[in-house]
């Protein structure tokens, strides 16, 4: 187990995905909603007939609770999930949302319950990228993949996953090798991702189980092919090999995330604007946000925490 596994963080991190046919989905929003309250749990889960997909943090008995309920679903009997561990709540509320898809790639008919690709382990990863004869493929979005990558990969450079089709269709080149290896943050997009490629025509189509989480979780740094940080969708913003909190922080102007060095820059006011968003943000904006930014102040003086921050 690793360090950021421990207890020393108070908040237990569990991010979370099942692809199955839940058709009552919908009556489980309410249950699973009170539930987590209850246990001091927050995040977001989003249901749909397709199953599960989220993040959620609280205590570890609260984590442990709601995983409970979940398994205690036939449909989520086999639900698998990763943990790692934050030093302050990363969420403001908790939102179990119903919706079409678990991740919305906005092509029909493609079903991971029925096809898929084939799973790698992270540890045999390594192995598979390695190999000339394959075509690695980030499936995450261009300010993800900005602070952090397996080398070798090609990008995309989606702003949205439903970007993603048409990349495929718009690159022969991607049949100029038999394997081809794909991965994201925690694997569920991989399952649709892989579904689209075998259904375009590849044969040999391969994921990363668990996703760039796992991978970071249990392959040693000195054994990583991995370079950078990993994007994640809470308040710690990215985190490193051991699943450890990385440095990066997030402008909440535009959510891209920023380094250390990107805060010294000229554009960069925080709350307001950075150097990925400030030529297309108006001064009207800007306002709009320095607004925001003093009533999150304000609330931090007062001891509270802004809904807005």
């Amino acid at each position: 187990m690793t360090d950021s596994l421990t207890h020393t963080s108070p908040f237990l991190v569990a991010a979370l995905y099942h692809f199955v046919s839940v058709p009552r989905f919908a009556s489980l929003q309410a249950s699973l909603q009170t539930l987590c309250e209850e246990n001091g749990v927050k995040g977001t889960l989003l249901l749909a007939h397709e199953g599960i997909n989220g993040t959620i943090a609280g205590p570890d008995a609260g984590i442990h609770a709601a995983l409970a309920f979940l398994r205690a679903q036939p449909e989520f009997s086999g639900l698998e999930h990763k943990e790692s561990r934050a030093s302050k709540m990363p969420f403001l509320r908790m939102k179990v949302k119903l919706k079409k898809e678990i991740v919305t790639m906005g092509v029909e008919d493609i079903d991971p319950n029925k096809v898929v690709g084939t799973y790698v382990a992270a540890k045999d990863w390594n192995a598979l990228i390695s190999d000339p004869d394959t075509i690695v493929i980030d499936t995450r979005n261009d300010y993800e993949t900005a602070i952090g990558t397996f080398r070798g990969a090609l990008d995309p450079k989606t702003k949205t996953f439903r970007e993603f089709p048409d990349w495929v269709r718009n690159n022969p080149g991607l049949h100029n090798k038999p394997k081809v290896a794909m991965y994201c943050t925690g694997g569920i997009r991989c399952e649709k991702a892989t579904a689209f490629m075998k259904a375009e025509g590849f044969d040999e189509v391969y994921h990363l189980k668990g996703g760039i989480l796992k991978y970071l979780e249990e392959v040693p740094q000195e054994e990583s092919l991995w370079d950078g940080a990993c994007f994640v969708f809470d308040e710690r913003v990215s985190v490193e090999h051991g699943l450890k909190q990385g440095e990066h922080r997030l402008c909440h102007a535009c959510r891209n995330p920023i380094t250390a060095e990107e805060i010294t820059s000229p554009f960069y006011e925080e709350g307001v604007s950075c150097s990925h968003c400030y030529h297309s943000r108006t001064e009207e904006d800007r306002l709009r946000y320095r607004q925001r930014q003093h009533q999150i102040a304000l609330a931090k003086k007062r001891g509270q925490r802004h809904i807005g921050s």
